[in-house]
């Protein structure tokens, strides 16, 4: 979030570094539909974000809300998630090498 000057960035320690200069690092905020933040994610200036690790965020999110199953790192619709139980968890995780 910038302002133009990162005038809003400003007061968090990690952006003042450039806040002379006028330029803010590149931050990205996943807000459900009830407005409650699940992810932050702020890219320093060289690193770039993934439009598709974005959306596959936004899909986990709403198959965990929809399904009340975990999705693992790396996970992508149609993939295996984790029952949120310990002897079915121990199912997904014997399965993996």
């Amino acid at each position: 979030m910038s302002s133009g000057n990162a005038k809003i960035g400003y007061p968090a320690p990690n952006f003042k570094a450039t806040a002379d200069e006028g330029i803010s690092f590149r931050g990205l905020f996943i807000i459900d539909d009830k407005g409650i933040l699940r992810q932050i994610t702020v890219n320093d200036l060289p690193v770039g974000r993934s439009v598709d690790e974005t959306l596959r965020l936004v899909q986990a999110f709403q198959f965990t809300d929809k399904h009340g199953e975990v999705c693992p790192a790396g996970w992508k619709p149609g993939s295996d998630t984790i029952k949120p139980d310990v002897q079915k968890s121990k199912e997904y995780f014997s399965k993996q090498k």
